[in-house]
């Protein structure tokens, strides 16, 4: 069953000629080892006809549910895809409802307990879209908060909403249903959420721009780990995010390793620069943008000193944002930082690195294939777990099983040197072009492969990132 994005699925196929395909797992009513006859038959010839009759024919649906349902799907699509072309890494419609009804669902909070998003007008934008915004309706044209690239910061005080902006943000790189409160707000579809990750695996990445001078001459042009800190770890998940094409990072510092954002001047003072092997995020922010072109949203409750790199500061009070670029930079003449610059050479340029195919193994025992999602975070492949618990933008269980079944998938590609980047976008090609049932690799035709949803080409490559057995060269 689906939650409330809207994914690419090999539950429904539709065809041309106009029917309609649902593919389903049926546990047959039985006591002990022995089915129940009369019941299964009621099942089989009764129950599943009379929900594909009441759930798949037009003529049974409520009418004008599946235009709206269409018309609005599309019409956050085609937001999506002129972000770039506005200069937008984002979009939030005026009127959105973005909290969600508890820590544990993703359904929207009741309308009387949210409060709808407000526009500051220094943000406000306003697109014609293709399909009506509300069903009914005429109304073709829709204003919101539109974040531009570069380097912005959402900051305000505790339980104002800044975590809420920032977490539909992440979501927003997909569309939602109508009714989340969030089907209008869209990300560009390359943002990636970053965050600390302690004790996760880290092979051959170069994270020379953020650390440098370890201990014991430890390499960081070519750094591993089995057991990454939390600097490392996000170090490491930035540089394997640009790797894979990403050209909008989203942290928040609630997350994030503190001394791999920044160090004030107090710390300076007591621990000198050649004792202290990280250059904070603060000094690179800027950079990623201006020589890499990678944007940034940072959540930032508790550190003035990103007042100097951001271009702009959106303050969340009492869940509304405000503008508060020119007061932010009226603080920071008033208060200049005592920090010290401590940035070590130019950023460098993300390397590729090579896949070795012959390091990935799904074979258990007797079984040559042996694949198990357990929950959303967790995959067996073959004897090895994969963690996937930081990949806070993967959203359904059937895209973790896809990806458990797309490491495989990609391993056809991990030969004459291409690169983890290739591999994946070639398995992405596939999908365009057979869909998403070449993901089983014992799918014949008339086979029901029907839990499978596309995960985007960032937490594939994330997975492949994170299994453990897993070797990758740089090229």
């Amino acid at each position: 069953a689906g939650g409330q994005e809207v994914l690419e699925r090999t539950a429904v196929v539709v065809e041309e000629e106009g029917w309609v395909e649902a593919r389903l797992y049926v546990g047959l009513p039985a006591d002990g080892r022995r089915i129940l006859g009369r019941e299964a038959w009621m099942l089989l010839c009764q129950t599943l006809p009379e929900i594909a009759d009441a759930g798949l024919r037009w003529a049974n649906q409520p009418e004008g549910v599946g235009e709206y349902f269409v018309d609005c799907v599309e019409n956050q699509e085609f937001i999506r895809s002129h972000l770039d072309e506005l200069g937008l890494v984002a979009f939030l419609a005026e009127g959105s409802l973005l909290p969600r009804a508890s820590g544990v669902s993703d359904l929207p909070m009741q309308k009387d307990g949210a409060v709808p998003l407000s526009i500051p007008d220094a943000f406000r934008v306003s697109l014609e879209l293709p399909n009506p915004v509300r069903e009914g309706a005429p109304k073709k044209r829709i204003t919101g908060m539109g974040i531009p690239k570069g380097v912005t910061l959402i900051v305000g005080g505790g339980y104002h909403g800044k975590s809420t902006v920032l977490q539909a943000l992440e979501r927003g790189v997909y569309p939602h249903v109508p009714g989340d409160g969030r089907e209008y707000v869209a990300t560009t579809r390359d943002a990636v959420k970053i965050r600390a990750e302690d004790r996760r695996r880290v092979e051959n990445v170069d994270i020379s721009g953020f650390i440098t001078n370890l201990p014991f001459g430890r390499d960081t042009l070519s750094f591993c780990s089995d057991d990454a800190s939390g600097s490392t770890s996000q170090a490491a998940n930035i540089i394997e995010a640009i790797e894979m094409g990403a050209t909008l990072l989203l942290l928040d510092e609630d997350t994030s390793a503190t001394n791999f954002m920044v160090r004030d001047a107090r710390m300076q003072a007591l621990v000198q620069r050649e004792s202290e092997p990280i250059t904070p995020f603060l000094e690179r922010v800027r950079e990623l943008y201006e020589t890499l072109g990678v944007s940034t949203v940072l959540v930032m409750g508790g550190c003035g000193d990103y007042f100097d790199a951001a271009d702009r500061v959106i303050m969340m009070g009492e869940y509304q944002p405000l503008d508060r670029t020119a007061e932010s930079r009226r603080v920071a003449a008033d208060l200049p930082t005592l920090r010290k610059t401590e940035r070590a050479g130019k950023f460098p340029t993300a390397h590729s690195r090579i896949p070795r195919a012959n390091s990935f193994d799904a074979s258990h025992g007797k079984r040559d294939v042996k694949i198990d999602v357990r929950n959303l975070w967790t995959i067996l492949f073959g004897r090895e777990l994969i963690d996937l618990r930081a990949l806070e933008q993967l959203v359904d269980h059937s895209q973790t099983r896809a990806i458990g079944y797309g490491i495989l998938l990609a391993t056809r590609f991990m030969e004459g040197g291409c690169t983890l980047r290739g591999a994946v976008e070639k398995v992405g090609t596939l999908f365009d072009e057979e869909g998403l049932d070449v993901l089983d690799p014992h799918y014949q035709p008339g086979g029901h492969p029907g839990d499978f949803a596309r995960p985007r080409r960032y937490e594939l490559a994330a997975a492949i990132n994170r299994l453990r057995s897993a070797r990758l060269d740089q090229a």
